[in-house]
């Protein structure tokens, strides 16, 4: 037995030396672009739009084919990604306008709170767009709700991408910056990434870029690289997601540099559909033929781009068309630190960490995917199960039925074809919509900044 106790261990040896081993924190990166359109990647099918880096990052990792915003505009989206709850019940039910007594409420527990408590450092960069009063002590501000640095503004880059000068540091305003937004925002990342942030700790990372949302503005040497485009407007839209996807690619690029790549899990994802009609008015983003677009609870205004990457945790090239919604990111980041999910409250999304590491094809929900869109003069709900979505007006009296595995693209309502399935499901979606009310602050209420309206681009922006 002696003679051989070597060569078992120099078996063991050499097998252990091949099992990766994972950091039982991992990093967390969230990047977010604005107003991406499901069609707007070269990944995802966009047959003129540059994308090099995002789409390198898809085949690194994971494509996601069916990802959902959890609304169709940017703050109540926002708000589920870091409560992991619907906008309606945790109270973020519509766009914020600058000074708007509308805010992410301090009782909500958020993602960068409960990582910072299990020993996270916590950074935000970007915008923010989850209170009225931005750098006000009268609302919460990102330190509030668990950030240790951040760089951001309330809303849009001011008085465009280029050059922007409203973005605020940690309470201080930054005066004018020189260069483009999305650049700018993940410079700052990664000025954080190499000198702020304490290396002993693991980190979670929101960059929150404002591309492409209007007004835009884009590099000449990104517009330079779609010389056949005469139309301006889109040349420039186009530029501007190439901008954004040249920011993302250099994020990636530190962390591999710093050799943070193996234990970083990153997700990137979108707030809601593409802006403008994609002719003839700003916003020229794709839905990759989905039915809508922002501010449509129809696929084109909610269905997203959806990609991560954790090298040895997700396979390369790999793609799930299980349903997934950005409040599911707060469940997924906090089960891959071992932290529990809140139990003193409802918590609607779920932990598809076994879906993005291919020990699962579908999540088990308690909660359906669901839509609110408080916002004249389309107020509309949605709800999908399994296959099925049924979307209704506010007053909950017309709906339309869809089968979104034979028709993503909603053509054909089945309502009549489908009563018995038609029936169940509005008795569902009444019910739910119902709890969620009971629960929710009923700001909606109240509270609706210009009827819910979003002010349009117009094309002189």
């Amino acid at each position: 037995m002696k003679r051989w106790l070597p060569i078992i261990l120099w078996i063991v040896v050499g097998i252990t030396a091949q099992v990766p081993t994972f950091a039982a924190e991992p990093n967390v990166v969230l990047f977010l672009a604005d107003d991406l359109g499901y069609g707007d990647l070269g990944c995802y099918g966009h047959p003129l739009i540059k994308t090099p880096h995002l789409d390198a990052c898809a085949k690194q990792g994971m494509r996601l084919t069916q990802c959902y915003a959890a609304s169709a505009v940017c703050s109540p989206s926002r708000s589920a990604l870091l409560t992991g709850r619907t906008p309606h019940r945790n109270g973020v039910f519509t766009w914020i306008a600058e000074g708007a007594p509308l805010h992410l409420r301090a009782s909500e527990v958020t993602l960068p709170k409960l990582l910072r408590e299990a020993g996270y450092a916590t950074c935000h960069v970007g915008k923010w767009h989850l209170n009225g009063k931005f750098n006000q002590p009268t609302q919460p501000q990102p330190s509030d709700h668990g950030y240790d640095w951040w760089m951001a503004t309330q809303n849009n880059a001011a008085p465009s991408h280029e050059n922007p000068g409203n973005f605020v540091r940690n309470g201080e305003a930054v005066g004018v910056l020189s260069g483009y937004s999305a650049p700018l925002v993940v410079d700052e990342a990664i000025a954080w990434l190499k000198d702020v942030r304490s290396a002993s700790k693991p980190f979670f990372l929101a960059v929150w870029t404002h591309e492409p949302h209007y007004p835009i503005k884009s590099d000449p040497q990104f517009q330079a690289m779609y010389p056949d485009l005469q139309d301006e407007i889109q040349r420039e839209h186009h530029a501007n997601v190439t901008q954004m996807d040249f920011a993302f690619g250099r994020l990636i690029e530190t962390l591999d540099e710093l050799k943070l790549a193996d234990t970083t899990l990153v997700f990137f994802t979108s707030d809601n559909g593409p802006e403008g009609d994609g002719i003839k008015t700003p916003g020229r983003g794709s839905t990759g033929g989905l039915r809508g677009r922002k501010r449509d609870l129809h696929e084109g205004g909610i269905r997203v781009p959806g990609i991560a990457r954790w090298p040895g945790r997700i396979a390369p090239g790999s793609i799930s068309d299980c349903p997934v919604i950005g409040s599911d990111l707060f469940s997924t980041f906090l089960s891959s630190a071992g932290i529990p999910a809140p139990a003193d409250r409802v918590v609607d999304g779920v932990d598809i960490l076994p879906v993005l590491e291919g020990r699962a094809t579908s999540v088990p929900r308690t909660q359906p995917l669901f839509w609110r869109l408080h916002m004249a003069p389309n107020a509309k709900l949605a709800m999908r199960v399994g296959d099925w979505k049924l979307l209704a007006n506010a007053e909950l009296t017309d709906f339309e039925l869809y089968d979104l595995r034979s028709d993503p693209q909603e053509t054909t309502d089945m309502q009549q074809r489908e009563p018995t399935k038609f029936i169940e499901l509005r008795e569902q979606l009444i019910r739910h919509n119902a709890l969620i009310d009971a629960e929710g602050p009923g700001w909606w209420r109240e509270l609706e900044p210009d009827g819910g309206r979003e002010p349009r681009r117009s094309t002189s922006q």
